[in-house]
């Protein structure tokens, strides 16, 4: 009769454990966290209603984890243990975790709710701080429960765990909490590994294991590591607090990190509530969550309640919905950035998942497609978590029923045709339509109008993205033909500030060369390569007729930057743009170009600029340098000409006299430039 049973138990036994290795050992996991709960409460049944099938090696038996190879390892000498999850992610789960705590200690719907303290369930690695007399002797993971792995050098690199204790700290203090990365430092650092071409990580709490486990304190320095303290191991000579809440009052006093989202709840009404509110605010948290826990919080009622095999009776973890599920891959398309960058985007048979039915979610870009393995038709993990944008994390193993072909990325921009194209050593491929291309006409405009571009005062975000989005611009020239009447008939903006507008795009259209060439937002070209540019060619005209080895003349313009300026020019529409705006009025200021004779007192000379100097800006100063042909860096060197340097110069002062340079005031930088 149970023999269907024992069998779906022992597969259901292995398919555990091997994914608990994956995960937990290798931080390489395959299976979403959604669909193992689902294998693990299988199990879970089965033993239930089968108890002549529970073995000592199933995983509902004890705390999963290993000792890695390498680290030295470390017993507990008060158990790490686990506690009860309840899958309920509606209010049933409070509901029935007060029922259970309230049938285990006698009590009637006559007596008084039961106190509660309540706080998030961080999803990170377990950890166990060690501090003697004060002061933090040892760090060790959870491993599995009775035996974990030191890693004190690792968790000393965390700037939130503090050394030594403040106050008046016991003989022996064991303190467990979390250890956990940010979503923002996740993704800046996978942001940085696309750049490099390397792995990317699959989510926050792998990548935070996986940096723990490290045995390079160096390189775990590298990845962004936080925690928050939320309970005790073993104690000597100090007075526990009466109440949990009491206790991480005291840990927080101590300086060690207490997540401020916890509350004492009454009865099963507070829990509920605290689970509604945690809930509405999930996507704003800094960091994952999977759920929040429930604790009795008198230590009294904790001691009389007791344990369930290897779990308190006391506590439960309330999860939420998964933020990793499974779904089938669609279609693929390409969506065109602010700044020209083309994206895959994964077209997926709709899940729901972190809270909201996604259909959309991002492939990144090409070579993590290939990295992945992913294609059309194949079943993925989508993740989801807080306001990050919906990713395809991997493809769930196994074989495909027939051959599909990899995606290949468009060689034309979707939306304006223009060639697209990738840097030669770059990762991601980018439309060359620049300033002619719609979806990056807002960005364009802003970058056109900033400071160090065109300069025009009162064109920000808002008015950009009204004259966008009502179609009343459509390109760079269309900024030209803007009136008093029009402006002023936008949101928020009176006749004087559009007359303040007309009158800054007036003003506008005598930029130097160099600042035109820079407001084209030409790929590669920032203001410094836009003024080698002007310096070089001297007119609009010339730069724009240019041949690639023409460029790479120009001094520090090598192959990249020389093929993405003649990829631009080259292009007609662009040079539409260009030739628009010219017609609109604008008038670049053209530059004496290299053959020509003007006095250029500091031409190759290097100069630093620091301090403040009596009567010029520090851009004034700039300009002033590099009309006179010299060029202005940002720190020193031996390659350094000269360093002004004017009231409080600081370190470049310092690190000029230890090198020797000639150092000189304004009134020197003025006798430079009158020689």
């Amino acid at each position: 009769m149970t023999a269907p049973f024992a069998q779906r138990a022992a597969e259901l036994r292995d398919q555990l454990n091997h994914h608990a290795h994956l995960y937990y050992v290798l931080d390489a996991p395959a299976l979403p966290d959604a669909e193992y709960d689902k294998l693990f409460a299988e199990l879970q049944a089965i033993e239930t209603a089968h108890p002549e099938l529970l073995t000592p090696d199933s995983p509902t038996q004890r705390v999963i984890g290993a000792v890695l190879p390498g680290l030295v390892p470390v017993t507990h000498v008060v158990p790490m243990l686990s506690i009860t999850t309840e899958t309920d992610t509606t209010e049933g789960g409070a509901i029935n975790f007060d029922a259970r705590v309230r049938r285990e200690l006698g009590l009637t719907e006559a007596d008084p709710p039961v106190e509660y303290a309540a706080e998030l369930k961080f999803d990170g690695l377990a950890m166990n701080l060690r501090y003697e007399q004060g002061v933090l002797v040892q760090a060790a993971t959870r491993g599995d429960g009775e035996t974990g792995e030191d890693v004190t050098q690792n968790v000393r690199t965390i700037g939130q765990i503090p050394l030594r204790l403040k106050g008046g700290a016991p003989p022996v203090l064991e303190v467990r909490g979390e250890v956990y990365m940010r979503r923002d430092d996740f993704e800046k650092l996978n942001e940085r590994q696309r750049e490099r071409g390397e792995k990317t990580f699959v989510n926050p709490r792998n990548t935070a294991a996986g940096a723990i486990r490290q045995l390079d304190p160096a390189l775990v320095r590298q990845r962004p590591l936080c925690f928050y303290a939320y309970g005790l191991g073993e104690v000597q000579g100090w007075e526990i607090p009466a109440t949990h809440a009491g206790m991480l009052d005291a840990l927080a006093a101590f300086g060690l990190p207490v997540n401020a989202d916890r509350v004492v709840a009454q009865g099963v009404a507070g829990l509920v509530e605290f689970h509604q509110a945690i809930a509405a605010k999930r996507d704003a948290l800094p960091f994952d969550i999977d759920g929040i826990v429930y604790k009795v919080n008198s230590r009294e009622l904790q001691a009389k309640l007791g344990f369930k095999t290897r779990e308190p009776r006391w506590a439960v973890a309330h999860k939420y919905p998964a933020q990793e599920q499974v779904t089938t891959l669609l279609a693929i398309d390409i969506q065109v950035g602010r700044t020209g960058k083309l994206t895959p985007v994964a077209r997926l048979d709709p899940v729901f998942v972190g809270g909201t039915t996604v259909s959309n979610a991002t492939l990144h870009n090409l070579f993590e497609m290939r990295r992945k393995d992913v294609r059309l038709g194949d079943k993925v993990i989508i993740r989801r978590a807080g306001d990050v944008i919906p990713e395809v994390v991997g493809r769930v193993p196994g074989e495909r029923a027939s051959y599909v072909p990899n995606f290949h990325m468009p060689r034309a921009c979707p939306i304006c045709k223009s060639e697209a194209a990738r840097e030669r050593g770059g990762m991601d491929y980018r439309c060359t339509g620049g300033v002619f291309c719609p979806a990056q006409r807002k960005q364009a405009m802003l970058h056109f109008a900033g400071r160090r571009a065109m300069d025009i005062e009162g064109l920000g975000d808002k008015l950009v993205e009204q004259l966008v989005d009502h179609g009343i611009v459509l390109s760079l020239p269309g900024l030209y033909k803007l009136g008093v009447a029009k402006l002023a008939a936008l949101d928020r903006m009176a006749e004087k500030s559009a007359q303040n507008i007309v009158d800054a795009l007036e003003k506008s259209k005598t930029p130097t060369l160099a600042r035109f060439l820079f407001s084209l937002g030409i790929r590669q070209v920032g203001e410094t390569t836009a003024k080698d540019l002007a310096r070089h060619f001297g007119t609009l005209q010339k730069l724009m007729d240019a041949s690639v080895e023409q460029l790479l003349e120009v001094p520090d313009v090598g192959p990249i930057v020389a093929a993405s300026i003649h990829t631009f020019f080259s292009q007609r529409h662009n040079r539409e743009v260009v030739e628009q705006l010219l017609a609109a009025g604008v008038q670049p200021k053209e530059s004496e170009g290299e053959g020509d004779d003007r006095p250029r007192p500091l031409l190759g000379k290097t100069l630093v600029l620091t301090g403040k100097f009596p009567t010029l800006s520090r851009d004034e100063a700039q300009a002033l340098v590099e009309e006179a042909g010299g060029k202005v860096s940002g720190s020193v060197s031996k390659k350094t000409n000269y360093v002004i340097a004017g009231e409080d110069a600081g370190s470049k002062l310092d690190k000029a006299r230890a090198l020797g340079i000639t150092v000189l005031d304004e009134a020197g930088l003025r006798g430079l430039l009158a020689s």
